[in-house]
């Protein structure tokens, strides 16, 4: 595994960096923020959302009252969880943006039940959260062992380390993957049939398709927070390479593209701008009423979302729905 650090923070717990990568995958920092500016509708890379504050501001969205998917997708957890672990037995279990971890205790309290080895890898971008996080499970779980890597998902897939129990289950929850375009989510289908082992499973959260009003309510939440988690990739992007984004001159916008199945968040200047990106050598010309594309969330239709994983050997097992069917779990098998 091409790791910077290997840290034993206590018996239980381990932290690893994934911050060195081959020199053929490393794409220089900063050429995806100037390549999606350079387009004709403006966009910016998802994953500078989190930098520490966004983890905390993503945390924050998920206990609004209009954002249904996390409680939706812990209440099927809650239901369900047993009955994961019943199917698949004793695992390691990975998992991508792990964050707080708070609802994958639904996941721990069951294996921890099967009176096996009990192992955890929590993979997310920000150390901070990772730690902390751990160090409590660790208070409530005795038994585990954590692995924590520090890193994004295409470094942890690409560099798992060896499963101490064999099986693997992969968690993928939130419906992160609604963040990635048709033809990213393919690429990370494929990333995942290269990593895993024949027998090893997968758990997909995913949102489902449902009336614009619930949906656009959900990303434009009453209290700002989403607004703020908007506008912080701006402030990320000024701290990492030097920028001058004037936060107070973007708002915030998110809508349901209905043609398309997905959410759609925006960034709209309001006014005409020029901003310096000075560690990239970069300016961009911004017009008033101009928009910075920050985000897609597509919603799933799950007879196609399980045809696309049978395409890539991952052949779904078990869904299991909430009473609406606005949100779903799929276990799939490598």
């Amino acid at each position: 595994m091409i790791a910077s650090s290997h840290t034993p923070v206590s018996s239980h717990l381990t932290i690893t960096h994934l911050d060195h990568t081959p020199a053929s995958e490393i794409t220089p920092a900063g050429e995806d923020v100037m390549a999606g500016l350079s387009q004709p509708q403006k966009t910016l890379p998802p994953r500078y959302f989190y930098d520490e504050r966004g983890s905390q501001l993503f945390e924050q969205i998920c206990s609004t009252p209009e954002y249904y998917p996390t409680r939706t997708e812990a209440s099927i957890l809650r239901k369900y969880a047993h009955d994961l672990a019943q199917r698949t037995g004793s695992c390691e279990l990975v998992e991508l943006g792990s964050g707080s971890s708070t609802k994958t205790r639904y996941i721990l309290s069951a294996y921890d039940q099967l009176d096996a080895p009990f192992y955890y890898v929590p993979i997310d971008v920000s150390q901070e959260i990772l730690v902390a996080s751990a160090e409590q499970l660790l208070q409530d779980y005795p038994r585990l062992q954590v692995q924590g890597l520090v890193g994004t998902y295409e470094q942890a897939i690409a560099h798992l380390p060896e499963s101490p129990v064999g099986a693997r289950l992969v968690i993928f929850l939130g419906s992160t993957l609604g963040n990635f375009s048709a033809a990213d989510c393919d690429r990370f289908f494929v990333e995942l049939d290269n990593a895993l082992n024949p027998g090893d499973y997968v758990l997909l959260g995913v949102d489902l398709q449902k009336p614009k009003e619930i949906l656009e309510a959900a990303y434009n939440d009453a209290a700002g927070v989403t607004a703020a988690f908007n506008l912080n990739m701006l402030a990320h992007l000024n701290w990492r390479f030097g920028g001058d984004f004037d936060l107070n001159q973007f708002t915030h916008r998110a809508l349901y593209n209905e043609a398309a199945g997905q959410m759609e968040m925006y960034l709209d200047s309001q006014r005409s701008q020029t901003v310096h990106l000075r560690d990239l050598d970069f300016t961009v010309n911004i017009a008033a009423g101009e928009s910075l594309h920050t985000e897609i969330s597509r919603k799933f239709n799950l007879d196609h979302l399980q045809a696309d994983l049978q395409r890539h050997h991952l052949t779904p097992r078990q869904v299991w729905t909430d009473d609406q069917n606005w949100f779903g779990l799929v276990l799939c098998q490598r």
